[in-house]
């Protein structure tokens, strides 16, 4: 019943002080006639870091190959906004290897270094990395293994 008693004209004015944007009258001010006004704006962007893995594909399980070998390929691709880069630490994930070995092309600015329970593969730079992996590993002496489940762990670190 409000509504009925109340002219609409007052209360649409009302709303509409309501809804006026008050932020903008701390840094604003009238100026008399033939005088200048003036307002600053700041802004600030802030973009977020991120490192992002799209694929980490590898085979679930390797087979013996002719040689008595186990191997597979890894395809890694990684997104970083990061300044300095990352780092991906690969580490054999079992007991049941007893040799590891790791190729990859080093391009633009990746590098491939061993430590001692595996390796690590760093960037330099922010960018899309598509990084080929290709792992060979021989199993411990004495095991008869034709086939052996997906012996890395992989971990991404910022720089």
């Amino acid at each position: 019943m409000f509504w009925r008693s109340t002219p609409l004209l007052p209360v649409l004015a009302a709303l509409g002080l309501l809804l006026n944007p008050v932020s903008g009258l701390a840094e604003s001010a009238l100026a008399p006639p033939g005088g200048q006004a003036s307002a600053t704006l700041n802004f600030r962007i802030v973009i977020p870091p991120v490192m992002r893995v799209l694929e980490n594909s590898h085979p679930p399980e390797l087979q013996t190959g002719p040689a008595g070998t186990l191997s597979g390929e890894q395809r890694l691709v990684v997104v970083s906004n990061l300044k300095r880069g990352f780092c991906v630490t690969l580490r054999q994930a079992g007991p049941e290897v007893n040799a590891w070995r790791l190729q990859t092309a080093q391009e633009g600015g990746v590098t491939l270094v061993p430590v001692s329970d595996g390796y690590r593969l760093c960037t330099a730079r922010p960018g899309r990395y598509t990084l080929l992996l290709q792992h060979e590993f021989d199993t411990a002496a004495g095991s008869d293994r034709t086939a052996l489940r997906w012996p890395v762990q992989t971990d991404l670190t910022a720089m």
